[in-house]
């Protein structure tokens, strides 16, 4: 067990659904263990400035349904210096922290890496991000969640976009990854999704627009991944107004209430099943590594292939959505 007492918890980068029932799961895990928990407030920058705060089981009464993280989450440009791992290092020693379970994504995790690197300290990464963008996992804390918001949106939309030619591209996040806008396409029944991960391979809105809006059809709706290589759903809209003049454009942009709202039964159980499983894989020894999912099956990923590597797209899904959206 490498002489582990006490763990700390934070929650870093983007906030996700799920990642309350994360800390949740991760603090009953290690209390049952016969650990004591400590939870980090404001993530690398709370373990820098010390606010810090002993976990007992009731810290995390109450919390699974909440969306957010009671933990808050702060980017921290402090701990990006040497100088700022080095003070949190300090402070981790002071507190008597042995370990760390870090949840977040890829810039979280990246930070995670260098510091259990730097000073040889066990840590633990749980993936909580709704991108769904982390390599060697196949969901993500908060993924189903922001897919499930993303439909119900869409499904409003679709309520008024009924009128004639009427085109709506509705941004969805993603940064550089498509999950969500293919999926959420599929789920909704949209008529395509406009991602990253396809457009230096073909010019996917001339392709759509020469498809045809079939004449069957009043109103197309088509979602973007927020991202400088599709421009938006701004740089989709503004290229019909120059290039296809005779179509009425709409966008949406659904931003921030994609990471709102209490986290779908499938987030629960996976952000409890994961959190689990990181109190697990500490005591077994085990460190630097990401907890992920693999056909149902908890797996441990090193920090460096989960940072490193880009998660593919399923190209079958392209090819379900173009089948489907006739």
């Amino acid at each position: 067990m490498a002489g582990i007492n006490c763990i700390g918890i934070l929650t870093s980068g983007g906030d996700a659904p799920g990642m309350n029932a994360a800390i949740r799961a991760v603090t009953r895990a290690a209390i049952y263990g016969g650990l004591r928990v400590k939870g980090i407030y404001r993530g690398y920058r709370g373990l820098i400035t010390g606010e810090i705060v002993e976990f007992k089981t009731q810290n995390v009464s109450n919390i699974i349904q909440a969306g957010g993280t009671i933990l808050k989450t702060a980017r921290c440009k402090e701990f990006q210096t040497p100088e700022g791992r080095k003070q949190a290092y300090e402070m981790m020693q002071k507190e008597g922290i042995d370990a760390l379970v870090v949840i977040g994504g890829d810039g979280s995790l990246t930070g995670a890496r260098v510091f259990a690197t730097e000073f040889n300290i066990p840590i633990v990464g749980l993936p909580g991000t709704i991108d769904n963008d982390l390599y060697g996992t196949d969901r993500t804390i908060g993924y189903d969640t922001a897919l499930n918001t993303i439909m119900e949106c869409v499904d409003k939309i679709r309520d008024t976009a009924t009128s004639h030619e009427r085109l709506f591209f509705i941004e969805v996040m993603g940064r550089d990854a498509g999950f969500l806008a293919l999926n959420g396409a599929i789920a909704s029944g949209a008529e395509a999704a406009i991602i990253p991960e396809i457009s230096t391979e073909v010019d996917q809105l001339s392709e759509l627009i020469s498809n045809g809006f079939r004449k069957s059809k009043n109103s197309s709706i088509v979602l973007v991944a927020e991202s400088p290589v599709t421009g938006g759903a701004m740089g989709m809209a503004e290229r019909v107004k120059n290039e296809f003049p005779q179509y009425d454009v709409r966008v949406s942009i659904l931003g921030h209430l994609q990471r709102g709202g209490s986290p779908t039964a499938a987030d629960r159980i996976l952000a409890s099943r994961m959190g689990a499983a990181a109190i697990e894989a500490l005591l077994e020894d085990q460190r630097n590594v990401m907890i992920g999912i693999r056909n149902d099956e908890i797996v441990y990923v090193p920090f460096s292939k989960a940072i490193k590597n880009d998660k593919p797209i399923k190209r079958e899904l392209l090819t379900t959505l173009r089948t489907l959206s006739i």
